[in-house]
């Protein structure tokens, strides 16, 4: 003979329901659908409420489901940055140095991007030369086979 779990007896379900802080399209939803099994028959809801309410729950469906999409960009947005710059393995950039006291530019060096790196959520490029710069520091950016095959062509 089976046994009853205990845990489903009603003594061991919690006393006190927590309420969500959120009222969400379910539980509008289950609201309209109490207030119009429970009206007065000899009195029914006015139409213009009625559709007031549906619209409502119009906006609420379509403010959530905005919201979701929102959320769903925001995580690709938030791609490592790793993979956000690999496309530019290969590529010639060509980035400035500052003088440090003055903040003038002193020189623009270029240098093929052979690595991507990341540090403290920014992307690094290891340049060919073994030079590491930042993806933000990049002023101009290149395909260097694209500068050799417009030489080449008569």
């Amino acid at each position: 003979m089976t046994s009853i779990d205990s845990s489903l007896y009603l003594q061991n379900r919690p006393l006190e329901r927590v309420p969500s802080p959120e009222l969400g399209k379910d539980e509008f939803l289950q609201i309209l659908m109490t207030q119009l099994q429970n009206q007065d028959p000899t009195s029914p809801m006015d139409e213009s409420q009625f559709i007031s309410q549906m619209s409502t729950f119009s906006q609420l469906e379509q403010t959530m489901n905005m919201a979701n999409s929102i959320e769903k960009l925001v995580q690709q947005q938030n791609v490592s940055p790793i993979l956000q710059y690999s496309h530019m393995i290969g590529k010639e950039v060509t980035y400035n140095t500052y003088d440090e006291e003055t903040g003038e530019v002193v020189d623009s060096i270029s240098g093929v991007i052979k690595a991507v790196s990341q540090d403290e959520g920014r992307a690094v490029m290891m340049l060919e030369n073994e030079t590491k710069i930042y993806a933000d520091s990049i002023v101009e950016l290149r395909n260097p086979e694209a500068g050799s095959d417009s030489e080449g062509s008569d």
